[in-house]
């Protein structure tokens, strides 16, 4: 098949499941971030004393035995249980039987920025104590980050390409923009795609404060989140899980799928600048987005919301905000953006696949979430970034925005299915 044809081939959603710091379940998560709710609260999850940053958005409401059973959740970490649980619901919600399916028709692209680190952060102080004859035999597989899809292949039955994509906070997007492209290839029909990623690691909260990215805000957990204000001083953790299913449009109107939404769009670059801090120029993510652009045959008139990276940070914010000026020119300024990480706090690789699943809702209802916390605007911030409430606003297309550290950036261009164009 030639590239242009390839490029043609049409790719749909046609499920969502979500983990989230706002409730497990889609339709939990959306009511809340529609509604402003911060998910972010004091760590439970370790004793913090003594530690530079004390809160984070973690996952409250989860129980891993709901979704697979007792000697299957000792065997994975938490964020392969989150992967999994998140799969299956995108699973039922696409009403996809995997038993009528060629199992060697269907793939995972399912990545994580920091995998297991905790379990492994907790077994080297059991070998250091204990010694190795108290290492727990099932580290490997729990920890691996290309265990999360292949361990979901086993329970699913799914014997098509099993990938685990790492490229730090843009993992969920480039996950979902690979998925794309074997779907348009024709390497199979069905995708399940997505990124999960848990914080039960004082190692990652206290790398992240020795970089100067958290915001070190503990007396006001819920309102420490700030992105594009002036004021803000770091993101904050989260943890959680997205995944989508994604099907050629040719497989999903063959067995008659409701149609959430279509990838048209996707782009993945590098700063080549920093390991830390982004391009101040925002060069990357400005790359990202045009090549996203430029993918999916539309203009950057075409694009109605932009779901930014967003994460509270001094430098990100900033270069976030000339990228899109540099793409978007004098419309920059008509066209509303917004942080979700201001409420469920940054996910680390799956901060992209959840702002693809609201992004997705935002065209199914018309609501473009809120970013909250947003009080004294950053005069270098001066873009419509949905401050402080939802906002009822006609949306066709979204651009979601992903910049991961090391100057991986990565945007995803979503629009809204038409029926006419079959």
């Amino acid at each position: 098949m030639a590239v242009a044809e390839q490029r043609h081939k049409r790719v749909v959603i046609t499920g969502l499941g979500a983990v989230t710091p706002l409730g497990t379940g889609v339709d939990k998560y959306w009511e809340k971030v529609v509604e402003g709710k911060s998910g972010v609260d004091y760590i439970s999850q370790f004793d913090t004393s003594g530690y530079p940053a004390k809160i984070a958005a973690e996952v409250q409401d989860f129980d891993p035995l709901d979704y697979m059973d007792r000697r299957a959740a000792k065997r994975m970490s938490r964020f392969i249980q989150f992967a999994l649980a998140s799969a299956q619901m995108a699973l039922e919600d696409a009403r996809l039987d995997l038993s009528r399916e060629d199992p060697t028709r269907v793939g995972l692209e399912v990545g994580s920025a920091a995998g297991g680190i905790g379990i492994i952060e907790e077994q080297a102080h059991v070998l250091k104590e204990r010694g190795p004859r108290r290492i727990l035999p099932t580290v490997l597989p729990a920890v691996l980050l290309s265990m999360a899809p292949c361990q979901m292949a086993i329970t699913l039955g799914i014997k098509g390409p099993a990938s685990a994509p790492v490229a730090a906070c843009a993992t969920g997007v480039v996950a979902i923009g690979e998925a794309m492209r074997r779907l348009q290839r024709g390497d199979v029909d069905v995708m399940v795609a997505g990124a999960s990623e848990s914080i039960g690691s004082p190692l990652t909260l206290t790398a992240l404060a020795r970089l100067g990215a958290l915001s070190l805000n503990d007396y006001d957990p819920q309102g420490a989140c700030r992105p594009f204000d002036a004021e803000r001083d770091g993101l904050v953790l989260g943890e959680g899980s997205a995944m989508v299913v994604m099907e050629t449009l040719k497989h999903a109107l063959n067995r008659g799928a409701e149609v959430l939404g279509e990838v048209l769009g996707y782009g993945f670059c590098t700063d080549a600048y920093h390991l830390a801090a982004p391009d101040p120029t925002g060069d990357g993510a400005a790359r990202a987005m045009n090549l996203a652009i430029e993918d999916s045959g539309l203009t950057s008139s075409d694009v109605d919301h932009i779901s930014s990276h967003g994460t509270g940070t001094k430098l990100n914010d900033v270069a976030e905000t000339k990228a899109i000026r540099t793409v978007f020119g004098g419309e920059a300024y008509s066209t509303p953006i917004n942080s979700i990480k201001s409420m469920v706090g940054h996910l680390l690789g799956a901060a992209g696949a959840i702002s693809i699943v609201t992004a997705l809702r935002t065209i199914q209802h018309d609501i473009i979430p809120p970013t909250i916390n947003l009080h004294t605007p950053d005069p270098e911030c001066d873009l419509d970034y949905v401050p402080l409430v939802a906002r009822h606003s006609h949306v066709d297309t979204v651009l979601v925005n992903a910049l991961g550290l090391g100057g991986q950036n990565a945007a995803l261009l979503l629009r809204r299915f038409d029926e006419s164009l079959v």
